[in-house]
Parts: C-alpha cells; structure tokens; sequence
C-alpha cells in the first residue's frame, strides 16, 4: 500500500472517531441540560442557575487536574501552538479528558461552546494515531487537521465548512494532495453524526425569503457593526481573563467566576450554555419568548425591551464566556462568537424595522449573516465563516450577503487588530506564533545544535605571544577572551593583531585585556533562532557568541544557521 492511500484510510478511521467523540459529547449534554432545567417552576429555575455553574466548573477542574492532568481552558489556540512548537504531539490524554470536563462545564451553565473541546479532542485522536502507526510530524500534523474537521463537520453537520476552518485556522496552509484526507474526514465525521443522532442540524428552520440586492446598503452596515463587535469581544474576553488570572488562587477564581456567571444567568438566562436554542428561536421569529424565563423582564410586553435585552446580552456574553474559561471551566469561544453575531444581525434588522423606514428586513437572514459577520471578525477566519453558515442555511441563498459581510467585518476588524482571538490569547501566554513559513522552520532550529565550539579561548591574562601561539593552530580568526571561571570577557579578531602581531617587544608587553573588545551582540543560549536572525541582521555579523548564565558556550555563524535551514527546507519537501 502506498503511503498516500494509507494516510486516506487512517483519515476516514479519524472522521469517523471524532464523529463518534462529538455525538457522545452532544449526546451528554444536552442530557445534563434535561436534567437540570427540566420539570422547574420557572420562578424556582433562576435560582437553581446561580448555583449551577459553581459546581459545573468546580467539578470540571478537579476531574480535570486530578484524574486527567489536563485543567480545562482554550482548546484551539493549545493546539495550534502544539502543531507549531511540539512537532504535533498532543497528550493522549486529551482525546477523552475534554468530552467530560467540558461536557460538565457545558451542561451544569457554563456560557461556552463545545465546538473547541471536541476540536481537541478530535486534533488528539489524528496526532495519537499518527504516532501509533510512526508518522513524521508534517503527516501528524494532517492527521490532527482530519480530527479537526471530522469534529466540526459532526457538530454543524457542515462538511464543506469544517474543511475550511481546519484549513484555514488550524493548517494556516496546505497541498492539494492533502486536501483530500481533509474531505474524506469531513465527510466520515458527518455521516456518523447522521447515522447516529438523525439529520437534524444545530438551526433548525427553513428560509423563507429570497435575497433582494435592494438589502445591500444594510448589509454594509451590517458589516461594519460586526467588525466594531467582534473588535469589542475580543479585549472583553482577554480583559476578563487578564483580571481573573490576577485573583490569589484557583479555588479564588472558582468561586468568584462561577459566582459572577451565576448572577449573569439568573438576570439573563439564554445565557446558560451554547445558546444555540435562542438563535433559533429569534431565525423562527418568537424572540417574545426569550423574556419569559428572565424574573424581571417576563412581565414588560413592549417591544423596545427587546432590544434593551438583547443589547445586555451581547455585552455580557463575552464576559460570561471568559469567566467560564478562566475560572477553570472547559470550553471555547467558536459558539459564543456565533451566539453573539447572531444577536447582532437580529438587533439590527429588528431595530431597522421597528422605525419603519425603508423596506423591511428579514430577520431570518441578517441573524444567519451576522453570526457570519462576527465568527469572521472574532477569528479571522472568513472563509469558514461564509461556508459554515451557507451549509447551515440548507443551500446558497444568501452566499453573497456572507461573502459581503464577511469581508466588510474582517477589514473593520483587522484594521484596528491584527491577530485573532485565539493567536492574542497565545501573546499574553508568552507564546508566539511564527506569522511566515521562513519563521517556522526557523524556530525549528534549536541554537544548542549549531553552537560552533571549535573556537580557541585565551585568558585575558595571557600576553600577545600566548595568542600568536593559538593562531599559529586555529583554523578560526576569531578568539573568545574568557576567564578562569568560563566567563565570557571579549573577543579579539585577526584583524585586531595584524599590525602589530610580529612585533617581538610587542608579543612581550602587551596583554591580551588590552586589545580585546566586546561582540557587536551576544546570543543567549535560550533564544529562538528567530531573535538570533535578528542579532545577526543588526549587527552585521557573520558570527556571534553564545552565552548561557554568562558563561560563554561557543560561537554560532550565519552560514551554519543556513546551512541547517537549507536541510531542513529540502527534508520538509520530501516529507
């Protein structure tokens, strides 16, 4: 069997298993969900969530640290910084811890989605079976982008869309060879969802209307709305999570985050989980319903507090999500960012019509474009976006409005901010990304390996003539000066001796202290090949000391650095 079949058969064995993974994880929360809300007098129900997401979250971080060894939090930025700087290696761990821990996040109120949890967990099944069956990273890293769309495509029931998400957010690039082992995993995700739960989709409903050109100038302003929200959600959740990191202890921010959560949805219950159910009530056009689980809004008819309402709930979302995750819940942004879009397109159309000018707008459609509009703005993933929320849809309808706001909201946001969520929320980790190809397989290069140590140390004690001794042996014209306690002092170059190197009162007299003098830079032993470049494009320099506590360790050269990116530039082509 060729290899390429054999990665076409372990893609369909991962679609198939994420598949499976997602049902499960669906499956288990909405049975949570069931248990908790069902069969309450609505005026006992709202105390009841109070209490909920304390338990939900404290129970999802102790499994979590203590049987799993895997504390919940973002799922997709990990991974990604797992493809780019551990060779695509997720725990094994991670292809089940996250089913649970999330699911008890999820279900007892956690304001998350499940969209990310069960993207590790299907990034971990490709990666595991990767290593089980000893591919190389470049092939674990297709694998984990199968797992991805095989999760994705059993939740949304959106094939199309999930290969693009894990193209364009999880792969940042791929061969067309590859893109085959992407549909096939898509597609095996898909019909084990179908196979097992039925075809029904997580939106429910039926399009009405036709797309009229004449709602063009409105989706402009649709567009740009979305940009100014997604740009809003974004500081929200790394604000919240900022200030949360800063409380005393875990047990702190537990009790603080689930506190706070719980008084968000005792106020504002469609809050509570996915909120997938409200979006389909406001695409169904019964948004009156949405008031009537809330103690202090069921009572006012009036349609303006509608707005107000949902308003309140577009700013406390992002807020909601990010105490959730911080206070130790398991979960991730995909499904608020498309909770929160969806909200927004409904606002503006709702609000547009209630002042009766112009045409009318049709709920259904700025509800599905906005979701659209903001997933675009929130995770700079556009593309995604348009196809997932197209397949939604049942068909192309409203593909240009997608294309249109998608793109509108993407600019206004990434005007403003140039990373995503997930790639901001790996910067205040102190995780960087490499934005270029160039830059990956420079942080590829460890500096240990290229250290050149060939290089003759003389003490700054010694006299001239010690040094002519050592040029007379080095096939090096450099010279690190270092002391008696391996201390880095100086250098002294060929260039430096040439005139006077054959002055026999010279070679007597003088000291080497004398004519030394410091590296243009100095590397340190724990930085990236990336900042080296750097070092070595400021200073002009064609070799450099590398230091580690102050002891000097070697020198690294230019040409060594390129010689070690050229072979690893012509071992990925063969890969």
């Amino acid at each position: 069997m060729s290899n390429q079949n054999f990665i076409l058969i372990l893609s369909g064995i991962i679609g198939v298993i994420s598949g499976l993974a997602a049902v499960i994880l669906k499956q288990g929360v909405h049975a949570i969900q069931n248990f908790l809300t069902e069969g309450f007098y609505v005026e006992y129900a709202n105390f009841m969530y109070i209490i909920y997401p304390i338990i939900g979250i404290a129970a999802a971080f102790l499994i979590g640290k203590f049987l799993f060894k895997d504390v919940g939090g973002h799922g997709i930025p990990d991974v990604l910084f797992t493809i780019s700087k551990k060779q695509s290696l997720i725990p094994r761990v991670k292809t089940y811890s996250r089913v649970i821990t999330s699911a008890l996040t999820v279900g007892f109120g956690g304001s998350v989605g499940l969209e990310a949890p069960m993207l590790v967990t299907g990034s971990a099944i490709g990666s595991n079976i990767g290593v089980l069956v000893h591919l190389n990273s470049k092939k674990r890293t297709l694998l984990i982008g199968c797992g991805a769309a095989g999760a994705i495509s059993a939740i949304f029931g959106a094939p199309i869309g999930a290969v693009i998400f894990a193209i364009e957010v999880i792969l940042m690039e791929i061969s067309t060879a590859s893109f085959i082992p992407l549909l096939i995993a898509s597609v095996m995700g898909s019909l084990t969802s179908m196979l097992l739960i039925g075809e029904d989709s997580v939106f429910n409903f039926n399009l009405q209307e036709e797309f009229r050109a004449a709602h063009m100038p409105y989706y402009l302003l649709l567009g740009i709305f979305c940009g100014i929200v997604s740009l809003y959600f974004s500081k929200a959740v790394v604000r919240t999570e900022k200030i949360m990191e800063g409380l005393e202890s875990q047990t702190i921010r537990i009790l603080y985050g689930g506190a706070m959560l719980g008084f968000m949805l005792f106020f504002f219950p469609p809050i509570y989980g996915e909120g997938y159910d409200t979006l389909n009530l406001l695409i169904d056009g019964n948004s009156n319903q949405l008031l009537e689980k809330s103690p202090f809004f069921s009572a006012i008819d009036n349609p303006y507090m509608i707005l107000i309402f949902l308003a309140l709930i577009i700013l406390i979302k992002p807020i909601a999500s990010a105490l959730t995750l911080s206070a130790g819940g398991s979960g991730g942004i995909f499904a608020p960012s498309l909770y929160v879009g969806g909200l927004v397109g409904f606002l503006f159309a709702f609000g547009k019509n209630m002042l009766g000018i112009h045409i009318p707008l049709p709920l259904a459609h700025f509800t599905l474009v906005a979701m659209c509009g903001v997933m675009a703005g929130v995770q700079h993933a556009p593309l995604s976006a348009i196809f997932l929320i197209a397949e939604i849809t049942g068909g192309y309808e409203l593909f240009v409005p997608l294309m249109f706001v998608s793109a509108i909201s993407y600019i206004t946001t990434t005007y403003y901010q140039k990373d995503s969520l997930y790639i901001q929320q790996l910067k205040e980790k102190g995780r960087q990304l490499p934005e270029t190809k160039d830059q990956e397989l420079l942080d590829m290069i460890d500096i240990s390996h290229v250290i050149e140590r060939d290089l003759l140390p003389i003490h700054p004690e010694s006299k001239l003539k010690d040094l002519i001794d050592l040029v007379k042996i080095s096939k090096r014209n450099i010279f690190p000066v270092v002391d008696e306690n391996k201390i880095l002092r100086g250098i002294i170059t060929l260039d430096d001796i040439r005139d006077i190197m054959f002055d026999l009162e010279k070679q007597e007299n003088t000291q080497i202290r004398s004519l030394m003098h410091s590296p243009p830079e100095i590397l340190l032993a724990t930085e990236n090949m990336q900042k080296a470049m750097d070092k070595f494009e400021k200073s002009g320099a064609w070799n450099l000391p590398v230091v580690e506590d102050g002891r000097y360790l070697g020198f690294v050269s230019k040409s060594r650095i390129f010689n070690s990116y050229r072979k690893r530039l012509i071992r990925q082509r063969q890969d």
